[in-house]
């Protein structure tokens, strides 16, 4: 078999990958917090045709000689996400939170309380989308039905509100749940509320069946070191992986971005830039196989020279 063949074969691997990505990336171009994938090539091992020399500028000895390699074609070096902020599409629900930042939601299943310095080993996941809503005990969830985590411990101020804490430990954040209305702050009382507000700060607010407003919590988000390094879990889930880098727990800040409600992130795929890339891939594809056909073509007469 002809080196040329085995060439034309890695590539045509590769290129078959990278339009696996594209058609991905073409798929979610109306996802919600999506993040575009592109796929990179690396030249594949090579032989030595002719092992390189150092000269030697003495008398009766050769100068230097340059080493002379054929290569066996491509292969796919690796996929890197996009983590650029998409762009925001009105809602008009206020359940509906995107960060116009960097940062991620904290979401997952229910625990009574999570270290802020080690979330990421008791089960919980970031996200990027933010279709909030309540659930029938009154925590704040998501439309997969995972916990939104934030801060909710703190003292009554005589007016319904609490004073939040983010120094606290993470905890479901509970809509119902608010501070009795009197001077020394007293028990816990389930509210009957009429309206839910999330301020830019992440501050969740409600208006009770006597339009009192009462401050019931702040969402926390979850700032990446390396944000190409987390890994894909489901969805719009991202699990943290080994190469995420330090995680920073908190609320929102100017490196954060603001929390928006009444808006979604929309997906940041550059339709026009993934059309160009089907078609130069594509083609890629296409001249790998006529390099096929060309080889095909070659062993053919070498088998035809004796008839």
């Amino acid at each position: 078999m002809i080196r040329s063949m085995q060439s034309a074969i890695a590539g045509l691997k590769a290129h078959q990958t990278k339009m696996d990505v594209v058609g991905n990336n073409i798929a979610n171009v109306n996802t919600w917090g999506f993040k575009s994938k592109s796929a990179n090539f690396a030249d594949a091992m090579y032989q030595n045709f002719l092992t390189g020399t150092g000269g030697n500028a003495t008398a009766g000895n050769l100068g230097g000689v340059n080493t002379s390699q054929i290569g066996y074609g491509s292969n796919l070096n690796s996929i890197i996400a996009n983590t650029t902020t998409g762009t925001q599409s009105y809602t008009g629900r206020p359940g509906d939170c995107m960060i116009n930042g960097p940062a991620y939601f904290i979401v997952g299943s229910f625990a009574q309380e999570v270290d802020p310095a080690g979330f990421d080993a008791s089960g919980l996941s970031l996200s990027r989308v933010g279709i909030f809503g309540v659930d029938n005990n009154g925590y704040l969830v998501d439309d997969k039905g995972n916990y939104v985590y934030g801060y909710i411990t703190g003292t009554g101020d005589g007016n319904g509100n609490i004073t939040v804490d983010t120094n606290a430990p993470l905890r479901p954040i509970n809509i119902r749940v608010g501070i009795a209305d009197n001077p020394a702050g007293g028990q816990d009382q389930n509210l009957t509320f009429s309206s839910m507000t999330i301020a830019t700060d992440g501050t969740v607010s409600i208006v009770d069946e006597d339009s009192v407003p009462h401050i019931i919590g702040k969402i926390a988000v979850a700032t990446v070191e390396n944000p190409a390094g987390l890994e894909q879990n489901g969805g719009f889930l991202y699990a943290i992986g080994d190469n995420a880098g330090e995680i920073t727990v908190g609320g929102t800040t100017a490196a954060t971005g603001d929390i928006i409600s009444n808006y979604l992130e929309m997906s940041n795929v550059d339709l026009a830039t993934e059309m160009s890339n089907m078609i130069t891939t594509q083609r890629g594809y296409q001249a790998n196989t006529k390099m096929i056909t060309v080889s095909d073509e070659m062993l053919e007469t070498l088998v035809n020279m004796k008839r």
